[in-house]
C-alpha cells in the first residue's frame, strides 16, 4: 500500500495528544501548536497492521524482542547509514532522553562537568542537574546565519573533572548536519581528554540532500571506543508514544557498565507493541519514509521562502536536517517576554521559545514544520498579519 497522503489533516484533538490537546487546554482551540518535535502524519499502513493483529491475541503478558527485532535495526542501519553493527551492541531504554540519562548516572558522579554545545535540546541540561553534574557549555559559533563547532572554547571549558560531552547529531534547534571533519575533530579532541562522547542521533533519518549523516561511531574505531550513539525510530516514523529507543554500545566495558546501571534503575526490555512497531517499521517503512523526506524537504522550502519574501524581518536559513526551524526574531524589537505573547496571544501559534535551548537566545523560536502545508500556510499567513500590524 503505496497511497501516501501527508497533505491529509488528522485531527488529533481528544486523544491524549502532548502537541494538541496540552495547547488546547492552557491556550484555546484556535492555537496552531508548531512546537514540540512530533508529526502530523499518519504512520506507515504496516505499522498500524501489525499492531492491531497482536492486539486480537488475548494476552498481553510480559514480552521480549525476538532475534528478528535486532535483524531489522541492524539491516536498518547498514542500508541507510551505512553503519555496521552487531546485536549485542543494542541496549534498549525507553526513549532517548531516558537513555541519556541513564548513561550520565552510568558514567558521572555529583560535581563532575558535561559538555554542551548551545542552543541545543533542552532536557540536556535537565538531566545533568538531576544527576548532580554542572552543565558547561559551549556556544556553537554562528557566522553569516550558518552555525559551526568552536573548538578553541571547546578546549578551554575542558576541566579535569569533565567526564561526558553531548552531541547532538543532527543539531537541534539549529538543523545542522556535521560534517565528518566536524565530528573527527570534536572525537579527537574528547579522547585526548578521555571524555565519553555521547551523540543523541534520534533525527539522523531526516536529512536533506545532499547532506548525508555520518554516525558518530562510524568515523573511526577510536571514536567508536569512546561513545555511546543514542537512536530511535520515534522522528522518522511518527511512534514517540511507543517508547522505545536504541542505545548503541560497541566499547565492551562501557556496555557492561551500562547494563549493570540499568539493572539498577529496574529498565526492562521493550513493550510488545514498541518492539513490533520498530521492527515494521525497519522492515516494511523504507518506501513511506523516503515519501515522508520529500514532503517534509518540500515544507522546509516552502516556510523559508514565505519569511524570506513575505516576512523578511524574521531571518531563517534552510536546516541541513530536522523538520524544526530556528527563527532569529531580533528585528521585531521584542523582548523574550513580549515575543512569547505575540506569537501565542496575537499569531495564535505556539512555538518553543528560544530561551529553553541556552543562555543568550531569548529572541529566538523553534518552529516544527512537520504538519501539512494547510495547517503551515495558515500559521505563517497569521504571523505576517500580526507583523504587518507592528
Amino acid at each position: 500500500m503505496n497511497d501516501y497522503n501527508f497533505d491529509n489533516i488528522i485531527d488529533r484533538k481528544g486523544t491524549g495528544c502532548k502537541k494538541w490537546d496540552m495547547i488546547s487546554k492552557d491556550y484555546g482551540d484556535d492555537v496552531i501548536p508548531l512546537w514540540i518535535a512530533d508529526m502530523d502524519f499518519e504512520i506507515p499502513y504496516e505499522i498500524s497492521e501489525s499492531i492491531k493483529k497482536r492486539a486480537d491475541h488475548p494476552i498481553l503478558g510480559y514480552t521480549m524482542a525476538p532475534d528478528t527485532y535486532y535483524e531489522a535495526v541492524i539491516d536498518w542501519f547498514k542500508k541507510i547509514h551505512n553503519w555496521v553493527i552487531e546485536k549485542e551492541y543494542i541496549q534498549f531504554t525507553p526513549g532517548v532522553v531516558p537513555g541519556i540519562n541513564a548513561i550520565i548516572s552510568t558514567f558521572t558522579k555529583p560535581g563532575d562537568d558535561v559538555i554542551i554545545q548551545t542552543p541545543v535540546y533542552h532536557p540536556f541540561a535537565r538531566l545533568i542537574k538531576n544527576n548532580g553534574c554542572n552543565v558547561v557549555e559551549n556556544p556553537l559559533k554562528l557566522e553569516d546565519g550558518y552555525y559551526s563547532m568552536d573548538f578553541d572554547n571547546l578546549e578551554e571549558v575542558i576541566t579535569k573533572r569533565t567526564r561526558l560531552l553531548i552531541l547532538c547529531s543532527p543539531h537541534n534547534p539549529i538543523g545542522r548536519v556535521w560534517k565528518r571533519e566536524e565530528l573527527e575533530k570534536l572525537g579527537e579532541i574528547c579522547v585526548e581528554n578521555e571524555i565519553l562522547v555521547v551523540s543523541d542521533e534520534i533525527h539522523a533519518d531526516i536529512v536533506y540532500p545532499p547532506n548525508e549523516h555520518i554516525v558518530f561511531s562510524n568515523i573511526n574505531q577510536r571514536l567508536a571506543n569512546n561513545s555511546i550513539i543514542c537512536t530511535a525510530p520515534n522522528k522518522t516514523f511518527n511512534i514517540a508514544g511507543l517508547q522505545t529507543a536504541n542505545i548503541v554500545i560497541q566499547n565492551e566495558k562501557l556496555r557492561n557498565e551500562f547494563e549493570i546501571q540499568l539493572e539498577k534503575l529496574c529498565i526492562p526490555g521493550g513493550t510488545i507493541f514498541g518492539i513490533i512497531a520498530q521492527e515494521t517499521a525497519y522492515r516494511n517503512g523504507e518506501s513511506w519514509y523516503k515519501e515522508l523526506i520529500k514532503y517534509l524537504n518540500e515544507n522546509v522550502d516552502y516556510v523559508v521562502k514565505f519569511f524570506e519574501t513575505r516576512i523578511p524581518k524574521i531571518k531563517v536559513k534552510k536546516p541541513e536536517g530536522t523538520y524544526l526551524l530556528w527563527l532569529d526574531c531580533s528585528a521585531l524589537n521584542m523582548n523574550e517576554e513580549e515575543l512569547v505573547d505575540f506569537f501565542i496571544k496575537d499569531c495564535k501559534v505556539l512555538l518553543n521559545e528560544g530561551s529553553i535551548f541556552g543562555k543568550g537566545y531569548e529572541l529566538f523560536q523553534r518552529m516544527n514544520v512537520a504538519t501539512s502545508r494547510k495547517v503551515l500556510q495558515e500559521a505563517l499567513e497569521r504571523i505576517e498579519t500580526e507583523v504587518n500590524k507592528l
